[in-house]
């Protein structure tokens, strides 16, 4: 036989009988005869048996009771019958119900064949079942946490939702977005990041019961649903538990971490009567409310609704504005401050909606960046743009210099370059009397590669500036590495900067560093004539903001000039 020490469980055998068959087969390691029911239920949990063996010649004892106790007791294990009935309906009738073989008895060279036979065919099986039972594991449960997978999680909790539909029951959706975890991976081992997320898994796990799922959607973003809750006090409990678990410390290697968490709350069947919905209206709860609020919870509204539906609205429509014409660029002048002259402008991109009328840029900058439609946008501004301070030169301001704003994703756009170039020939704008506006935050993040970037652009002829800075980054040892012109102070600076002390003295800072340094300084958001005196007296080139103008028309920056000039 193919398995030496074979396990035989022998059922209803005589005592002669079980001799015999121990005489007769080869590379047994144990065989145990039982006659009783109740016996033979108790040792097929006794023990990993290899083989049943069935005497169906004992009156009194049926072997179709005894398989059903394998059935019963969900035992693969082979069943093989063995007996000197050999009728062909006994045979048959056997087989058909579910029995591996049947074996006449006397004939032991046929039962070892029959055993070696099952015996191998169980382990096939089982192998399968392994396989079969690890894809499924892979298929719909998380691999780092061992939570449901949403698959899973979806399945399961459509069958709870239908429950609580027959019985008008409410149930309560939890979308849980976890921070400060990724950062974890810039400092520590990626590991860390893994010890972390199954950490919290753990503690999350603890609310799991019958009646309350839990998954993990991605990353750091966790569901649950709770069909227990039937008020919202009840609902606002156990948001509350699941912060107190999230937020506490966590300790891995002697090291304490913390972690952040915003949860979005929808309530079954008022705001949504499916789990898709409620997913999709729980992460809209999250979108609309990230920024506002931590380590607490926000419930799904109607104005949500009606805010993400607009949304959705504008950014579909976004794809059809440039070929609809319905963009439009304002400008804001920007002023000398020692001689009061007019020496370029911003270029400010609007879209006029034909349904919500004009709308400013963070009302659809965002939407441009997660569709990927903020590089055709930026061409199309600095194309429009450059044309435009063409006709001013023409019209004999031929100084007029034109700032655009460069994102952080077309700074990283590979064609970004040959594009500019492409541009300043096709318009005949001249190099010099173009100013890129590039955040600080967009440099810093690969200082090495913006060198490399801003040394190309240098080398076109364009003046780079660094826009928003001072406002909490840490570029300063890399300044002096930037090919770059200008300095832009941020508004948030010069908004408190005659009352706040701390303002004037970050301000007074940048503009002696950009004088070390010999780069010019442009300070944003001048409003009042106290804050021109202040950045008068020390020494600051130029400025933009309301107390020169808002954002205005072509045609008005136009008019603007001539009256400057006249």
């Amino acid at each position: 036989m193919s398995k030496n020490n074979l396990r035989i469980l022998a059922i209803g055998f005589s005592e002669e009988e079980s001799s015999l068959l121990r005489s007769e087969l080869v590379d047994i390691q144990l065989l145990k005869n039982f006659c009783n029911l109740a016996d033979i239920e108790s040792a097929l949990n006794e023990c990993d048996w290899d083989v049943v063996l069935s005497n169906h010649d004992r009156l009194l004892f049926n072997s179709i009771d005894a398989f059903n106790l394998l059935i019963e007791n969900k035992k693969d294990i082979p069943f093989i019958i063995y007996s000197n009935e050999s009728d062909d309906n006994t045979v048959i009738s056997a087989l058909r119900y579910g029995v591996n073989d049947y074996v006449r008895k006397g004939n032991i060279l046929r039962l070892a064949y029959a055993i070696e036979k099952e015996v191998k065919n169980a382990e096939v099986r089982r192998e399968r079942n392994r396989t079969q039972n690890q894809i499924f594991r892979l298929a719909y449960y998380d691999e780092l946490t061992g939570l449901p997978k949403w698959n899973l999680f979806f399945e399961e909790s459509s069958g709870f939702l239908a429950e609580s539909a027959k019985s008008n029951a409410s149930a309560a959706f939890y979308l849980i977005n976890v921070e400060r975890i990724t950062h974890v991976n810039s400092i520590y081992d990626p590991s860390i990041e893994d010890l972390l997320i199954k950490q919290i898994s753990s503690r999350l796990s603890t609310l799991v019961n019958p009646n309350c799922l839990l998954t993990r959607i991605n990353d750091c973003q966790f569901a649950y649903l709770n069909v227990e809750v039937t008020h919202s006090e009840g609902v606002q409990d156990f948001a509350n538990q699941i912060i107190k678990l999230a937020i506490s410390p966590i300790l891995i290697n002697k090291l304490e971490f913390y972690v952040t968490l915003n949860i979005g709350v929808c309530v079954y069947p008022e705001d949504g009567k499916d789990i898709a919905k409620l997913l999709t209206n729980a992460k809209n709860t999250l979108l609309n409310t990230q920024y506002l609020w931590k380590n607490s919870c926000m419930y799904y509204t109607k104005e949500i609704g009606k805010t993400v539906a607009r949304r959705l609205e504008l950014k579909e429509s976004l794809f059809y504005a440039i070929e609809d014409k319905e963009l439009l660029l304002h400008y804001q002048p920007i002023v000398d401050l020692e001689s009061g002259n007019l020496t370029g402008v911003e270029a400010l991109l609007r879209w006029h909606h034909p349904k919500f009328g004009i709308l400013l840029p963070e009302k659809f900058i965002p939407l441009a960046k997660e569709t990927g439609l903020i590089v055709d946008l930026s061409k199309w501004v600095l194309k429009q743009a450059c044309k435009q301070a063409r006709i001013w030169h023409q019209a004999g301001f031929k100084s007029l210099s034109m700032t655009i704003n460069i994102s952080a994703i077309e700074f990283d756009q590979a064609k970004l370059i040959g594009h500019i170039e492409g541009v300043l020939t096709e318009t005949g704008m001249p190099p010099e009397l173009l100013e890129l506006d590039i955040a600080e935050s967009i440099l810093i993040r690969d200082a090495e590669m913006s060198i490399k970037i801003l040394q190309s652009l240098k080398e076109i002829g364009v003046r780079i500036a660094i826009d928003d800075f001072g406002i909490g980054y840490s570029s300063m040892s890399y300044l002096k590495y930037f090919p770059i012109d200008i300095l832009k102070i941020d508004r948030s600076l010069t908004h408190d900067i005659i009352v706040d002390s701390n303002s004037s003295e970050i301000i007074l800072t940048i503009i002696g560093l950009a004088r070390n340094l010999n780069y010019s300084v442009l300070a944003e958001g001048i409003e009042t004539k106290e804050q021109f005196d202040f950045l008068y007296s020390l020494k600051c080139d130029r400025a933009q903001g309301y107390l020169f103008s808002k954002p205005i028309p072509a045609e008005e920056i136009l008019l603007l000039l001539e009256n400057r000039s006249s």
